[in-house]
């Protein structure tokens, strides 16, 4: 069979024989391209995923930071670097495809065991003496079996894989400088609900304090007024905390040292809002837009065309190669015909019989295919539960906002009227502190739940796969 394949490529030479299987782009997995399903109606949209999801929150600064995150980040730049760098490798291969020449030049002193022998066989004595070359070296592979250009294939597919990955760090880079804005603001909100439930129990502790001193009162209500305040006091700095890690976190993004952060956009003191439900398409345009999902695909190209490779290696390579130049032992004899040295001819590198170590190269490059495959069958299926998961928690947030914001709303009635009744004096401290205890925990939950959404919001975008689009900007 092997003589029939070298008499077939022999033949085929002008159409070029390549060694090796075809790549054929692999389905998904089975039901991977169905409509997603956790999408809530009255949320998100089954139209189709846009790129510059940012632009849905409607907030220039956002739009501004994430042009300034693409244009500076640092991981965004070292995996433009590494496209570069995978880009060079793909040149190098096609260089197979061309002649190779190699210039020589260069005297030596001593003896060569050449000359000795050619003057022994006239009779002379070996001598010692400058040996001069200038040799012009020239070699085309002739690539019959395909082994080059399957080289070139497999280069190709790793360059579209970097491109890929350069892709998802872009995702990722927009998603985090959303990520940190957002939080910035929705911890603005948590901040300004902190303070305003301080001034209302502070207010409440000095009511308190008040009516001890007319005598309606004892210290001990006093004091426990004053601990809520406390209690109330302490929430706050590690909300401001949290907030100025957001804004480093920000800063870094953006390609910026703490000393030039974006300290305005701490002026954000509420959350993000959508302006429209969230576009998420179907599992069959998640798939196309997902760059880790082409990356797993261009890596099993790659993998494919490196068993082109390593099959080539059980045929011989067959190469055209010549020489031209002189060599001499007086250096004014190189440029004349006593000096002239040239040749041209084939020449043919073949492993053969033992072909154990090729063999063994080609049942690695299948093992690599096939590890290649499941990873990218993997990869669809992480694909697919990143947004399912992140669609789920989203809705599952949203419901629970709807409850924290009805007890919220309850509790502020509930303070109000045993605030009445307190003052009336038909109701005591305790259930008084109760009732704002309550009201302060439900407004802070709240709070918290809108950035909650927020972060679910952008792990949904994330998922999704946008931002990464040359159009966006």
């Amino acid at each position: 069979m092997k003589v029939r394949a070298l008499a077939a490529c022999g033949l085929a030479l002008t159409s070029g024989c390549v060694v090796g299987p075809a790549y054929q782009t692999p389905p998904p997995p089975a039901g991977a391209t169905a409509p997603l399903v956790s999408v809530n109606p009255a949320s998100e949209t089954r139209a189709a995923a846009t790129d510059d999801w940012w632009r849905l929150y409607s907030d220039p600064k956002l739009d501004g930071y994430v042009r300034e995150a693409v244009g500076a980040n640092t991981d965004l730049a070292a995996a433009q670097a590494h496209l570069g760098g995978a880009r060079a490798i793909l040149e190098a291969a096609r260089g197979g495809l061309y002649p190779s020449a190699n210039v020589k030049l260069g005297g030596v002193y001593g003896r060569d065991a050449v000359t000795d022998e050619i003057l022994e066989i006239t009779g002379s004595r070996p001598q010692t003496t400058w040996l001069y070359d200038d040799i012009l070296d020239v070699s085309y592979e002739l690539d019959l079996f395909g082994r080059v250009r399957r080289s070139i294939e497999a280069a190709r597919a790793n360059t579209a894989a970097a491109a890929a990955a350069r892709d998802a760090v872009k995702i990722t880079v927009v998603a985090e400088t959303a990520r940190a804005y957002g939080q910035i603001c929705a911890l603005g909100e948590q901040l300004a609900v902190a303070n305003r439930s301080l001034e209302v129990v502070s207010r409440e502790a000095q009511i308190t304090a008040n009516r001890r001193d007319a005598g309606a009162g004892s210290d001990f209500d006093v004091v426990r007024a004053q601990g809520l305040a406390a209690q109330v006091r302490a929430t706050i700095p590690p909300l401001e905390g949290q907030r100025r890690a957001a804004l480093f976190q920000l800063t870094a993004l953006l390609g910026r040292t703490p000393a030039n952060a974006p300290t305005e956009a701490l002026a954000c003191v509420a959350p993000l809002r959508l302006v429209a439900p969230i576009p998420v398409g179907d599992g069959e345009a998640l798939i196309r837009r997902r760059p880790d999902v082409r990356q797993a695909e261009r890596q099993l190209a790659a993998a494919t065309a490196r068993i082109g490779v390593a099959v080539g290696d059980l045929y011989p390579r067959i190469s055209l190669v010549g020489l031209y130049g002189g060599a001499a032992a007086h250096i004014s004899d190189l440029t004349n015909q006593r000096g002239l040295t040239w040749g041209v001819g084939p020449s043919i590198s073949w492993t053969f019989p033992n072909q154990t170590e090729p063999r063994a190269r080609i049942h690695e490059a299948k093992a690599a295919a096939a590890a290649a495959l499941a990873q990218f069958d993997g990869t669809v299926l992480q694909a697919l539960k990143e947004t399912e998961t992140a669609l789920s928690g989203y809705d599952a947030e949203l419901n629970r906002r709807d409850a924290l914001a009805e007890a919220r709303d309850k509790a502020h009635i509930a303070f109000e009227d045993a605030r009445g009744q307190y003052l009336a004096g038909s109701l005591s401290t305790l259930d008084l502190l109760a009732a704002e205890q309550s009201m302060v925990t439900q407004d802070a939950a709240v709070a918290a739940s809108d950035g909650a959404i927020l972060q679910d919001q952008i792990s949904i975008f994330k998922a999704l796969g946008g931002g990464w689009q040359p159009s966006s900007g």
